[in-house]
């Protein structure tokens, strides 16, 4: 499976077989600007959107052909399986800024998990719901969601094989959230390929490895 960080909280998974995946697409210049990553124009044959806030549930752009999943629950689609887990965008049950749907999404044996705008750490009922992880999509910002002190204890609680942080401040993003930096001073050793794209199989999913991509748009 091939992960390629777009930016922001949009990933393109690509599966051995050819499906591909695409999370939380964002409006490029939405926010009045502040969204500076360039349009997602993919061709993509499924799209998970957390929640439905423009910079991740942004379907304008895309080609026609694709199946939208934004609900809980199980779903499968061309032989992917994905679960919806209800979480909430803050620390209130979402009555600030509503709920957030975490997607595990598994692809050619791997267990991919989304966290979205997550707000809040995680329940055990959430973690049990959410299973076994080998990649661990993490927002690490703050602000709009949980930042880099409780991003640490999220992941670590998940336990995945790889984290990969997302939703942080870069310099085509004027939103008021972190660098990825502040997280990373807390988390220890990381990988840094400097990539928008890795490949990941298997025979990969050892130890606790935290990998910082660069955004390919």
């Amino acid at each position: 499976m091939k992960i390629k960080w777009l930016g922001h909280s949009a990933f393109l998974l690509t599966s051995e077989s050819g499906v591909r995946i695409l999370t939380d697409p964002y409006e490029s210049g939405g926010y009045e600007g502040k969204v500076g990553y360039k349009p997602i124009k993919e061709k993509v044959d499924i799209v998970t959107a957390s929640h439905s806030h423009e910079d991740h549930y942004y379907l304008e752009d895309l080609p026609e052909g694709y199946e939208c999943i934004t609900d809980p629950g199980k779903h499968e689609v061309k032989g992917v399986v994905i679960t919806g887990i209800k979480t909430y965008h803050d620390t209130s049950g979402g009555k600030e800024r509503g709920r957030n749907i975490v997607f595990v999404i598994e692809v050619d044996g791997i267990r991919v998990c989304h966290l979205g705008d997550l707000g809040h750490t995680l329940s055990e009922e959430n973690l049990s719901q959410i299973g076994k992880v080998d990649v661990l999509l993490l927002p690490v910002g703050g602000f709009y969601t949980i930042g880099p002190k409780e991003a640490l204890s999220v992941m670590k609680a998940i336990s995945p094989a790889i984290t990969i942080p997302m939703h942080f401040k870069t310099e085509v993003l004027e939103f008021p959230i972190k660098p990825v930096e502040d997280f990373l001073s807390m988390a220890g050793d990381y990988e840094r390929p400097g990539s928008s794209e890795i490949e990941i199989k298997p025979e990969d999913l050892k130890g606790g490895r935290i990998i910082v991509l660069e955004h390919a748009l």
